[in-house]
């Protein structure tokens, strides 16, 4: 579980109800059914309409990556690469075979296979480096549902700020002037859902899928050019100062203590 996430979601909805409160209101002041229906409804529906239903059906399980933390390690993965170098230059290219299927991730074993193969270097990286665009391709497609939904939800709170507008308008000739503030308090809670939607859910969930995918591409990448040293029987201090070079300097510095 991302803890970032919950307590970032869960401070959100508590200080929108405090702040709330401290303003003299209730929160039952901020419900308003016909609002919901027009805000989240309506850029619910736009969303639908501009994205194939794959990516609606798809909606929960590419949510839940927002609030899953990811278990990538890096400086891990880094050691057992140098670890395959070292084995390769020792007893060749052959002997990683063994070890192929003990890797968790799928795209190292190809990688690592292709190798073993005795695949063309450059093909190599162009097999690996087409496999990294089309992920990150789906990843951007994945979080495209989010992102038009918080590209929608303020136009769509604009729109039913309109039309309770028009509605308090129409009750003017009933000669109450308490009507009017009313209804414009009405009016003005779809614009409130509208940036509610887009400002502390959607932008957030996109920001943050977008940092999951950047994550996961790096772990990739790194693969490719530990995959390609390798291969290319790089000297193993030579392909772990490379691939360092990926890490955050307290990163570098759990590597050594790991190698210590």
């Amino acid at each position: 579980m991302d803890i970032a996430s919950v307590i970032g979601l869960s401070l959100g909805a508590f200080l929108l109800l405090f702040g709330t409160l401290q303003a003299g209101l209730s929160p039952l002041d901020l419900l308003n059914i016909p609002s919901v229906f027009i805000t989240f409804g309506g850029a619910t529906a736009a969303t639908m309409l501009s994205q194939p239903w794959e990516g609606t059906l798809a909606l929960g399980k590419i949510t839940q990556k927002a609030f899953k933390a990811p278990k990538f390690d890096l400086p891990n993965l880094i050691t057992t690469l140098v670890s395959f170098s070292e084995k390769a230059r020792r007893e060749g290219l052959l002997a990683l075979e063994d070890d192929i299927n003990e890797l968790p991730e799928e795209f190292l074993r190809k990688g690592i296979q292709l190798v073993v193969d005795g695949t063309d270097p450059e093909l190599v990286r162009n097999i690996m480096e087409t496999e990294i665009d089309n992920v990150a391709k789906r990843h951007l497609n994945g979080r495209s549902w989010w992102d038009s939904f918080g590209g929608l939800a303020p136009g769509f709170g604009m729109l039913g700020t309109l039309i309770g507008l028009i509605a308090m308008l129409n009750n003017l000739g009933g000669g109450d002037p308490s009507a009017i503030g009313s209804g414009m308090a009405a009016a003005l809670i779809t614009t409130l859902y509208g940036s509610l939607g887009a400002n502390l859910v959607a932008i957030p969930f996109v920001r943050k899928l977008t940092r999951r995918s950047e994550d996961e591409l790096l772990i990739k990448q790194v693969m490719v050019e530990g995959t390609l040293s390798i291969q290319s029987g790089d000297n193993p201090r030579i392909v772990k100062e490379k691939l360092a070079s990926f890490l955050a300097p307290v990163d570098r510095t759990q590597l050594k203590e790991e190698e210590g």
